[in-house]
């Protein structure tokens, strides 16, 4: 059945009127509300609305940087793990250089040995034959002077003027004696010169293998030398690769960054543009309250919380965000900013950590949820108790998250949302947003708002 014209029809809110008599009534309505809210915000215009189309551009941007990101890390690790082979084989090409100089010395070493041996014995060589052939000579005039039958007979002139027989062969048996030592003497003579010469070939064969090792360690030495050259020049190159592709994802990751900011501008802007409508429909709700409550029962306002719990929120994750790139610094960090590091006589020792301007992973906190009020203690196992426990499953952005070994808290992160964090991780690095770790993860994020 139809409804006749001018009659009111009946909303949510109470009665609708004719169009000619609405915009009076809203213009009544929000007056209305503005008084009862007692000065509930309210944008006279309303702020931009970025829309779903330019966020969902700008995550598409965050995605594919991301995924680029991703890539140039697996290639890092690739030629990082090319380049610890290559560093490999240097220290086996290093090893052998160094053998070859050393087997290199020990020929040369061998060879002046074997040459001072050669020598030696070349000397002793013509030394024997200048004695033989001096002696050699001298039983050449003893034989001249003597006839040899047999084995020795004396010369004639030798034998005159012996006055008896007796005395004749005394005379015969002194001349084969002085006979008989004389070529003993010449063949102990040759012997010996034999043996020298023997020698003396002996050690010119040794200088001559000395030699040739000499030559084949030379040529070893000069193979190591230009395989360990090959190899330097081959990891040297795969280092020029690695900080080309370290540049290369410092780049995307500043694009990364970049695309992350205009995100969050986006959703910050979104986030505005929703909370003025939450306000003005809360001024809406506060006049429908006032026109339904009965005769007699005073109209309270209503007020909405979410706005100050996103407000804190994104206050802490813009403080924490603001520290990218600040060292990491063992016992650094308060409410106030960057401090200071501390000694621990360890690993943040040994990277110096004590003279180092940063946070750590608990003083990050401390100072991101300062800005917000919220006051942490300085110690990452206090801070696991300091709020509301909620099941990882329904952790959301602005949680604190942590890890934990044999039950005992020693890391905590700040959870961005999307599984991203923000962390302070380890002495070395710096203050960075990296996807969430599960391994060793506790239980359940802390929520303080």
């Amino acid at each position: 059945m139809g409804r006749r014209r001018g009659t009111p029809r009946r909303t949510a809110i109470g009665f609708d009127v004719p169009a000619r008599g609405r915009r009076a009534l809203s213009i009544t309505a929000m007056l209305l509300a503005a008084s009862l809210t007692g000065g509930l915000t309210s944008w006279a215009e309303p702020p931009a609305d970025p829309g779903d189309a330019a966020i969902d551009e700008g995550n598409a941007k965050v995605e594919g940087a991301a995924t680029r990101v991703g890539e140039l890390t697996s290639r890092l690790a690739e030629v990082s793990s090319e380049r610890d082979r290559l560093l490999a084989e240097v220290e086996l090409a290093m090893e052998d250089a160094n053998r070859a100089l050393v087997d290199l010395e020990t020929a040369e070493t061998e060879a002046r040995r074997a040459a001072d041996l050669a020598g030696t014995a070349q000397i002793e060589a013509d030394a024997s034959a200048e004695h033989i052939d001096r002696v050699r000579r001298r039983i050449d005039e003893f034989a001249a002077a003597s006839h040899q039958q047999g084995t020795v007979v004396g010369s004639l002139s030798a034998y005159f003027g012996a006055e008896s027989p007796d005395e004749l062969l005394e005379r015969v048996q002194m001349l084969d004696a002085i006979s008989g030592s004389h070529l003993d003497l010449l063949d102990e003579l040759e012997r010996a010169r034999t043996d020298k010469v023997n020698k003396d070939s002996a050690a010119r064969a040794a200088l001559a293998d000395a030699e040739s090792e000499q030559v084949a360690a030379r040529e070893a030495k000069s193979a190591a030398d230009a395989a360990l050259a090959a190899a330097v020049t081959a990891e040297q190159a795969q280092q020029t690769e690695i900080a080309a592709v370290e540049d290369e994802r410092a780049a995307v990751e500043a694009e990364l960054a970049s695309a992350r900011s205009e995100v969050e501008g986006l959703e910050a802007q979104r986030t505005r543009y929703e909370e003025w409508q939450q306000e003005q429909q809360a001024a809406l709700d506060a006049v429908a309250a006032a026109v339904s409550v009965p005769a007699g029962q005073p109209a309270g306002p209503t007020v909405a919380s979410g706005s100050s719990t996103s407000h804190a929120v994104e206050t802490v994750i813009g403080r924490a965000v603001a520290q990218l790139g600040m060292p990491y610094s063992w016992g650094g960090g308060n409410a106030h900013g960057p401090t200071r590091g501390v000694r621990d006589g360890g690993v943040a020792d040994a990277h110096g950590d004590y003279q180092k301007i940063g946070f750590d992973c608990s003083g990050l906190m401390v100072y991101a949820f300062a800005g917000a009020g919220v006051h942490l203690p300085k110690y990452s196992g206090y801070q696991y108790e300091s709020g509301q426990r909620v099941a990882l499953a329904q952790m959301r952005r602005g949680d604190m998250i942590f890890w934990q070994t044999s039950g005992r808290i020693h890391h905590v992160a700040l959870y961005l949302g999307d599984g991203m964090m923000v962390e302070a991780p380890y002495s070395g690095n710096q203050v960075r947003i990296t996807p969430v770790r599960y391994g060793g993860i506790a239980p359940y994020a802390v929520r303080m708002f």
